[in-house]
């Protein structure tokens, strides 16, 4: 695909498929270790759902775990909704080592750090952009203090061993806001946006453009003006801005620019009592806003009376002009309710006939979970020829409403897909298995995971869902929490081990022959 041009064609784009290709050699020597021998690798799909910070873990968990027990260097593909993209862009960014992404995690949950400076340095930077949305505040204030991270490296950076085959093709999902109404009528395919090492784009219509380029401006299929490729921690805002839908979010925001207004307007009363000062020295490298989190940060711990007396550390010429801007322009995104603004690389397209998708300057993407909290759309074209997904449902309500909403889609576009009575999924859903296996006549052979179930959690299954509630933000998170919600994700695995060779040996030895009819069944 041509970097700076638009692509618009059927099938895979050549870089996945050269990866795929090159990875199925890696997953004929998985099978081998695993004591299955087969003539063509299967394709197997790894999908993890939404499920925030919970989410996260638990897909940490998952991956951990497969990787432990030999399953996961079977697997070519690996895509995710919300919370899960921020575990699987967290294997990448880690070469694949699941023993220090783990340390790392366990780290991060013990001290209980968050880089404010650096976080709100990014924000106000971030807003300097024409396309500045509450995604971008959401990315660097909210997610990065949830996982405590704050990834500067790209989906780029990911292609090496994509491109060499030692890891899964990753696959990142998102939906096109603005076509919520279709999603809502018709369930569109073309709502669903995907993002990889390679590309970013809608795969229903065949069109992409280089992940170096999201976000850069185009028209009539032509680079008119180049952007800087958005960082991890943005796209991991955009991936998982499900909750930013909800009216506890909603005014949780609202409650943190107002927070942020009151500061500014009392820096800006300090600068004006006090005159101008001399910078602060550098020392060490420290961000440029360091002194203005450390104010704030004073500011929350001290009374109103307090605040509004003079502050004794001079301030940065140009700092407080820019925290103006930027909370002006938060401001203006809230009062719109603005979620993940980008160009519209198909503006003006020639070879778009939904003038709808050519006519927009703008795209607005956001999570996939406000569709379906799995990326089944994703996985399920015949272009990725998919013989086998394992679907690890995080969710803290119902495990199969994904599985309901996988089944209407594929039931209004006539995709092949386990059909299974409304009634017994209402049956399972009072006391869910660790482990469902989904078969139809034709299609993918579906395995179904609830992360909490009666194997694995007893009679506590309420329990457990309320300890790991989605909105529960990470100071709830301690060490123990963290440790015990890993090790339910990976036992899940462990005890479901046997199951998911059986159907890695079935697909690698049948292929699908048209003359084997397949029903749903519990195993």
């Amino acid at each position: 695909m041509g970097s700076s041009e638009v692509s618009i064609i059927p099938g895979l784009q050549k870089e996945e498929k050269a990866a795929v290709e090159r990875r199925r050699l890696h997953v004929l020597k998985a099978l081998k270790k695993l004591r299955i021998e087969a003539d063509e690798a299967p394709v197997v799909a790894v999908l993890g759902s939404g499920g925030g910070l919970r989410a996260h873990i638990a897909c940490l968990g998952v991956l951990s775990e497969m990787k432990e027990q030999g399953l996961l260097d079977a697997v070519t593909y690996l895509a995710g909704v919300s919370g899960s993209t921020w575990a699987i862009s967290s294997l990448y960014t880690n070469d694949g080592d699941m023993e220090a992404l783990e340390a790392d995690l366990k780290h991060r949950f013990t001290r209980q750090e968050w880089d404010l400076a650096k976080s709100l340095q990014k924000t106000i930077q971030a807003a300097r952009s024409e396309n500045y949305s509450l995604t971008d505040f959401w990315a660097y204030m909210v997610i990065s203090k949830q996982t405590r991270e704050l990834p500067e490296s790209h989906l780029s950076n990911m292609k090496k061993p994509v491109e060499e085959g030692t890891l899964p093709y990753p696959i990142f999902a998102a939906i096109d806001n603005d076509l919520q109404p279709s999603w809502q009528e018709a369930r569109a395919p073309e709502t669903w946006f995907e993002f990889t090492p390679h590309h970013a784009g809608f795969s229903a219509l065949g069109a992409f453009v280089s992940i170096t380029h999201f976000g850069s401006k185009f028209k009539k299929g032509r680079l008119v003006r180049t952007h800087p490729e958005r960082d991890l921690t943005f796209l991991r805002g955009l991936w998982g801005s499900a909750l930013g839908n909800t009216e506890v979010i909603r005014e949780y925001i609202f409650d943190q620019l107002r927070n942020l207004t009151l500061k500014a307007r009392l820096l800006r009363l300090q600068e004006s009592s006090q005159g101008e000062h001399p910078p602060p020295e550098d020392e060490g490298g420290e961000p440029e806003h360091t002194w203005l989190t450390e104010m704030l940060e004073n500011w929350t711990r001290t009374s109103l009376e307090k605040q509004e007396q003079p502050h004794e550390d001079p301030e940065r010429k140009g700092s407080l002009s820019n925290l103006m801007d930027f909370v002006k322009k938060t401001g203006i995104c809230a009062s719109k309710w603005e979620w993940g603004t980008t160009h519209n690389f198909l503006y003006k397209h020639g070879g778009i006939r939904d003038k709808i998708m050519s006519s927009r300057k703008h795209l607005h993407l956001v999570d996939a979970g406000l569709a379906i909290n799995t990326p089944f759309p994703l996985v399920l074209p015949p272009t990725r020829e998919v013989h086998l997904i394992l679907s690890f449902d995080f969710s803290a309500g119902d495990p199969f409403e994904t599985i309901r909403a996988t089944t209407d889609y594929c039931r209004r576009h006539k995709i092949p897909f386990p059909q299974v009575e409304e009634a017994e999924l209402d049956l399972w859903s009072k006391a869910p298995a660790s482990c469902y296996i989904l078969k139809g006549e034709t299609g993918p052979v579906v395995m179904h995971f609830p992360l909490f179930n009666i194997d694995a959690c007893g009679g506590d299954i309420e329990a457990w869902s309320d300890t790991y509630d989605t909105f529960k933000l990470a100071d709830t998170y301690t060490l123990d929490v963290v440790v015990l919600l890993l090790a339910l994700a990976k036992k899940n695995v462990r005890e479901n081990k046997k199951k998911i060779l059986r159907e890695l040996m079935n697909v690698a030895g049948l292929y699908y022959p048209k003359d084997s009819a397949r029903s749903c069944c519990l195993a």
